[in-house]
């Protein structure tokens, strides 16, 4: 009797580790389920900001810039300027969630190196953001902006070069000199009209048969570099179209600006019917004081 009891409890003891061993692996499987790990996140990431609001980020967090001074959509940033604005570049970037890959772009420096860009603006990282999240570098000079995805305009600081290859300064007389304006999230040149009056559109047709010239720039209120003040911003419609203004001025692109950086309109057809908007425009004839 006890030799019976004790091989019926081996044969119980037997059954149920097989049993056992046998659910092993289902079990296995479904904590592996739970373990799978997430799809590592590559390249440039849209993260918000308390302050900025969205803003473009390295996959790690770190976050990107860009350079008034590259209006050309090529690197002004050289020499002991990266050491301070190193370079971003990954091979990677046109497949990040958020991101258009028509956006991304790349670079060739004259060394070899490659940048990746956004909307044709090369980007960077600022040496002293210490921690992922981190933005110490807007403003810097004057000419450094966190990159967002958001930009209604931008503003450059770039040589005004007219249609008939003339240079010229801000205040629109021949010659070399640096100025800073208005540009589109693409880095093209905007116009203000002569002949406009505050939030008043006096060169389009109801038609729009003469919009291939001078395009209205068709853009809604959205984010805006620091050195400037979005409430100077603002939208008009026209023959039921949005276009934006600038102090007042409604907004144009040229059609002859074929580049980005481009600033023929600057004297067609004569020096100052068509100038460049700048910070420091004044505001458009027929505002209410």
């Amino acid at each position: 009797m006890i030799i019976y009891e004790v091989m019926e409890s081996y044969r119980i003891s037997t059954v149920w580790l097989a049993a056992t061993v046998a659910c092993l692996p289902v079990f296995s499987c479904k904590d592996d389920d739970q373990l799978e790990p997430e799809p590592e996140k590559m390249g440039i990431l849209i993260q918000t900001d308390a302050a900025f609001g969205q803003v473009l980020t390295d996959s790690a967090g770190k976050v990107l810039y860009l350079f008034s001074r590259d209006a050309n959509g090529n690197s002004s940033c050289a020499g002991n300027c990266l050491s301070l604005w190193p370079k971003y570049y990954s091979s990677h970037a046109s497949g990040s969630e958020g991101i258009d890959g028509e956006d991304i772009g790349t670079i060739t420096a004259a060394d070899g190196s490659m940048q990746t860009t956004y909307k044709g603006w090369p980007l960077y990282y600022y040496a002293n953001d210490g921690t992922p999240g981190e933005i110490n570098g807007n403003g810097v000079g004057g000419n450094w902006f966190v990159a967002k995805p958001d930009y209604s305009v931008m503003l450059v600081q770039h040589q005004l070069v007219g249609g008939n290859g003339t240079l010229y300064t801000q205040d629109l007389t021949p010659g070399e000199g640096m100025t800073r304006y208005l540009v589109d999230a693409y880095g093209r040149t905007l116009y203000g009209f002569r002949n406009d009056r505050y939030h008043t559109n006096n060169f389009t047709k109801p038609d729009f048969s003469n919009n291939s010239v001078w395009p209205i720039y068709e853009s809604e209120v959205l984010a805006v570099p620091s050195a400037i003040d979005r409430g100077d911003f603002a939208e008009i419609t026209v023959h039921g179209r949005t276009q934006l203004t600038y102090k007042g001025w409604p907004l144009y692109r040229f059609e002859q600006d074929a580049l980005r950086g481009e600033t023929k309109g600057v004297d067609f057809p004569a020096v100052g019917v068509w100038p460049v908007l700048r910070p420091d425009s004044p505001v458009a004839e027929g505002a209410d004081d």
